[in-house]
């Protein structure tokens, strides 16, 4: 007989089992009102070995390998691309990049005009009728917030996170440029609808720092929201480049180059701003009926010190490559006394976080008809799931693409450039191309891969 299963953030309920005595069932019926808070915080170009628990031996983050040794942490998680507007899509929409609206920092049409620097560029944006987490969880009453970077709305004043789902907003905009200028010391920031100053950072001082700054938003709404469910989305910029920190201090005794130093003290520093969060969960006695979830956007760039600190471990690629090392990333999901201490190696992405989420606040009535993500929740507990033998696929429409099926994973980083094959479980370095060796599978892969994505008007290519 095959079981339904029903799956909450506490417990589940095989059906058709015995029935339960009455003083268990209203011990659950309480446990089932206590829906966690979710914290999702994403690290911003961080690559898949910063951290010292993916084997980093030079940068030191406590925090976050606390939250790992504590919790559950994925050994093959992929982000939503490798850059960032269209990976934080992938997050937000539950959909890969070949159904997204954004699915590359820049568009080919439509879109908005605007300038980057002194260049004339195209952005698109999240639409009013993309339904993104947010939009999930309020409508399940969860108090929603971003704090920092949302690069979802383009050169458009009209697509903010406000506009989004999310019901708080504290952070800076690509529609307003100098909202996050300087970068990392900032004068101007949103706090919600308005621009306000940072009149510590007047006249380019150096004295708050924006990770800072973010985690004092974080707090304050925590702090206000301690007695409601809430979905808190905390956006660091750390350690996007320029990288820029003034506090050093952890790394001056490193015969290293100032640049690497501060790459590092990014990370580290972030990484105390992470502990001083939890610190306040603590205090506020909510720690234990929080989820926490930790991840980085796509992997590190090439201004990163890539040799010198193995950013991407022993990944090839970096930022802005579909190889390994431009979208696996860390993920790591921590609730003490819920979530299973434990590595897991199943293959998951971006797209899964949406279905993911809706399952723990019971919100799945709330999801769009069409998603590209599934439910992984189950695995937070020590329970199985099947994730492996589903297609992940990646693009950037007519310069790159990608996917992952089981053990293999197809790849091509040039236009037109017949697609790469490799067993990733064998050779996680992408060394070896089989694709003449296994032409068969490649013929598979393409086939596969034509059906998993839809035209869009912003990326056309030239036979849609």
């Amino acid at each position: 007989m095959k079981h339904s299963y029903i799956w909450s953030a506490f417990s589940f309920t095989l059906l058709g089992s015995a029935s339960v005595n009455a003083e268990a069932h209203d011990a659950n019926e309480k446990k089932e009102a206590e829906r966690p808070n979710i914290i999702f915080i994403l690290a911003d170009d961080m690559g898949y070995g910063d951290l010292s628990c993916y084997g980093n031996k030079d940068i030191e983050t406590p925090h976050i390998d606390k939250l790992a040794q504590t919790g559950t942490r994925f050994t093959q998680c992929y982000a939503g691309s490798a850059i960032s507007s269209p990976s934080r899509c992938a997050l937000m929409t539950g959909k890969n990049t070949g159904n997204t609206t954004i699915r590359d920092n820049f568009c080919e049409a439509g879109g908005i005009e605007g300038l980057k620097g002194q260049n004339m560029i195209r952005r698109m944006h999240l639409l009013p009728n993309d339904t993104t987490i947010a939009t999930v969880l309020s409508a399940a009453g969860y108090k929603t917030c971003l704090v920092n970077k949302w690069h979802l709305d383009g050169f458009n004043p009209e697509a903010t996170p406000l506009n989004r789902g999310f019901q708080e907003f504290y952070g800076w905009l690509i529609s307003t440029p100098y909202s996050n200028d300087p970068y990392y010391y900032p004068y101007w920031r949103f706090n919600n609808s308005q621009l306000e100053n940072i009149e510590e950072n007047k006249n380019d001082q150096h004295i708050k720092h924006n990770t800072d700054i973010s985690t004092e938003d974080a707090i304050r709404f925590i702090r206000r929201n301690k007695e409601n469910p809430f979905f808190l989305y905390l956006a660091y910029d750390a350690p996007h480049e320029p990288y820029v920190i003034d506090e050093t201090s952890w790394y001056d005794d490193k015969a290293w180059e100032g640049n690497t130093k501060r790459y590092a003290s990014l990370i580290t520093h972030m990484d105390r701003a992470i502990g001083r969060l939890i610190n306040e969960l603590e205090q506020l006695g909510i720690r234990d009926n929080t989820l926490i979830v930790f991840a980085s956007d796509n992997g590190a760039a090439v201004q990163a010190p890539l040799a010198e600190l193995k950013c991407n471990g022993s990944l090839r690629g970096r930022k802005g490559q579909l190889y390994e090392g431009g979208i696996r990333v860390p993920f790591i999901v921590n609730q003490p006394g819920k979530v299973k201490v434990q590595e897991l190696d199943n293959l998951i992405y971006f797209p899964d976080v949406m279905p993911t989420l809706a399952n723990l606040a019971r919100a799945t009535d709330k999801l769009p008809q069409k998603i590209n993500g599934m439910n992984i929740l189950p695995l937070f507990y020590g329970h199985q799931v099947e994730t492996n033998n589903r297609l992940l696929y990646w693009e950037f429409t007519g310069k790159q693409r990608a996917a992952r099926r089981g053990d293999w994973k197809v790849v091509s980083v040039k236009k037109d450039a017949p697609l790469e094959l490799y067993h990733i479980s064998k050779d996680m370095t992408e060394s070896t191309n089989l694709a003449q060796d296994h032409p068969e599978i490649v013929k598979e892969f393409e086939q596969e891969m034509n059906k998993m994505r839809t035209p869009s008007p912003n990326w056309p290519l030239p036979n849609e």
